[in-house]
């Protein structure tokens, strides 16, 4: 079942969505393969520091995220990826590694790579590496409100 602040956030915003279950996996390329969705649809989050303060990424799954051009777009002095024991506290209902992409709701910026705004839909983890959530990403901006950014 998704982590219940998201599925209470999406609820109470009146966002259409649909779980999809899939076999247990942990990457987001694995993931997209076992629940049959496009690598570039598929969302991975990432948890940076920058200047030492948490942030979230969002890309596509088939995309690595480019620290150098992350420091440069952003304007951070020091960007560095953050290890999970330093972050999973953040995620008291989540399993470390299958966050959704929603930095709102934990309390961070949130950069999205531009590339998942020419998708109709996006799909991200629901909190677990067992369920998946898709909707439109129109609604996943909508929400989140994320600082678009070329990043990979």
């Amino acid at each position: 079942m998704p982590s219940n602040r998201l599925r209470e956030y999406l609820d109470t915003n009146k966002v259409k969505y649909v779980v999809i279950v899939h076999s247990a996996s942990y990457t987001a390329q694995e993931i997209a393969a076992s629940a049959h969705i496009s690598g570039d649809e598929m969302a991975k989050t990432v948890i940076l520091k920058l200047d030492g303060k948490f942030a979230m990424v969002v890309l596509p799954a088939s995309h690595k995220v480019d620290l150098d051009r992350c420091k440069s777009i952003i304007g951070a002095k020091s960007v560095e990826l953050a290890l999970e024991e330093e972050f999973k506290y953040r995620f008291p209902e989540c399993e470390i590694g299958a966050m959704p992409p929603f930095g709102n709701l934990y309390e961070m910026d949130t950069f999205v790579a531009e590339q998942l705004g020419k998708n109709e839909f996006i799909a991200f983890n629901a909190g677990n590496h067992r369920e998946l959530i898709k909707t439109k990403y129109d609604e996943f901006e909508r929400l989140v409100q994320p600082k678009k950014i070329s990043i990979t």
